[in-house]
């Protein structure tokens, strides 16, 4: 290829892109429905990070987000249930959210779809052997991250 040639790119929406990181994260899990309601909805939603996240995930107390720049990107604080603490780099666009700790990656995607929204919720712990443990990691990150998804439903379902 020549320098004038440029690379070819591959575009993914939100849900697929979320699904390509839950491939290549050893032991994570993505859970995903389609919710009859607007986009716009299903987004304001789960983009609400301070309000809505200790709602619906049963592990977090409270989120805080410091300001964050023009790109997307931000910092939260989160205090779970059992008072342990973690620093999250956080990545939030419309459809998109990516949050990763020392120990721990959350997403969230949405994308529309003619009879609704497509919602992807991911979960995962990263730790040094996450690849050698993947199997073992499993059992654990399912069944949060469809109680997880089963409780954002309501939330917006209830408004």
């Amino acid at each position: 290829m020549s320098a004038q040639t440029p690379w070819p790119v591959a575009a993914f929406d939100p849900v697929r892109r979320l699904r390509v990181i839950a491939a290549v994260t050893p032991g994570a899990s993505v859970r995903e429905t389609v919710l009859d309601l607007p986009f716009d909805r299903v987004w304001a939603a789960a983009a609400d990070l301070e309000g809505g996240l200790p709602r619906w995930l049963p592990d977090i107390r409270s989120v805080r987000v410091a300001a964050g720049g023009e790109d997307g990107r931000a910092e939260a604080l989160v205090v779970g249930r059992t008072r342990l603490r973690a620093r999250f780099d956080v990545e939030l666009a419309p459809g998109w959210c990516l949050m990763r700790s020392r120990f721990l990656l959350g997403g969230m995607a949405a994308t529309p779809e003619p009879d609704g929204t497509r919602f992807a919720f991911l979960g995962a712990f990263r730790l040094p052997a996450a690849g050698l443990l993947a199997r073992a990691l499993r059992p654990a990150t399912d069944p949060l991250a469809r109680r997880s998804l089963e409780r954002f439903e309501r939330l917006v379902r209830e408004g």
